[in-house]
């Protein structure tokens, strides 16, 4: 067997919601990224630092003819590197959306918080000290 060629990082992560206006509220607004590009009914692109948030409307993405085909059924879950430093900023700007924290968690080496956005997907805040990741500012 040959050695596996490497892997540079991860570019896009996709998330599914079932109401697109208001994942680019909460992405857009409450978050702070950057649209990328949009198509009605379809998707949201945004930037968030070197990578890509997909937002897609998942019933749109698989209909005959749209290529690359993209869906998943039910929550998922991704993580957002932040600044440690800006914890308190964070749960301040979450108070003010009304937009409630399931769970903190300290990691010894790091922190994270959870929230949903809002259709039910898990997204995380989170130190990238807890995988040895620095450089975050």
């Amino acid at each position: 067997m040959t050695d596996s060629p490497s892997l540079a990082g991860i570019i896009e992560t996709s998330v599914y919601v079932d109401d697109l206006e208001a994942a680019e509220v909460f992405y857009g607004e409450v978050l702070g990224l950057e649209k990328y590009s949009r198509l009605s009914g379809r998707h949201i692109f945004f930037r968030v630092g070197g990578g890509m948030l997909l937002v897609f409307d998942g019933k749109n993405t698989r209909l005959p003819g749209d290529l690359p085909s993209h869906g998943a059924e039910g929550a998922g879950h991704f993580a957002l590197a932040v600044n440690p430093n800006q914890w308190s900023a964070w749960k301040k700007r979450f108070a003010e959306y009304g937009i409630p924290i399931e769970s903190e968690v300290d990691w010894g080496s790091g922190r994270s918080i959870y929230f949903r956005d809002p259709s039910g997907n898990s997204v995380e805040l989170v130190d990238p000290a807890i995988w040895g990741i620095q450089g975050v500012s």
